[in-house]
């Protein structure tokens, strides 16, 4: 996936302030924050859409909840509470073509998200 955003970013050909990384995960601060704490947290390995989940990846997709609870700690949201939103597909506005998840918090949010 040469010209997958976040594939660059996973493999640091392009700079990011990363929040945490391990063998499967990498989660950095997004760049249009929606909220104080935006963090993007995304498998190192290149999945296109949530449509691709199987059981040959989904130990990424499983890797990115453990780390979601460890940032979440670190970021200070785990006892107020934070969102967990993942857009797949056009109408949902996926903009970036790489299962990715946003975790937002240190301020109120609304409902609906859309």
């Amino acid at each position: 996936m040469n010209e997958c955003l976040f594939c660059k970013i996973a493999n640091k050909e392009i700079p990011s302030t990363i929040v945490y990384e391990n063998d499967y995960v990498i989660a950095f601060e997004d760049i249009s924050p929606e909220a104080p704490v935006h963090v993007l947290v995304i498998p190192k390995k290149h999945i296109a859409s949530l449509n691709d989940i199987n059981i040959e990846n989904s130990v990424y997709i499983a890797k990115i909840f453990e780390a979601i609870s460890i940032i979440s700690r670190e970021q200070g949201i785990n006892e107020t509470g934070y969102r967990i939103v993942s857009n797949c597909g056009k109408d949902a506005m996926q903009t970036v073509e790489h299962v990715h998840f946003h975790l937002l918090g240190k301020r109120s949010l609304k409902w609906p998200p859309g």
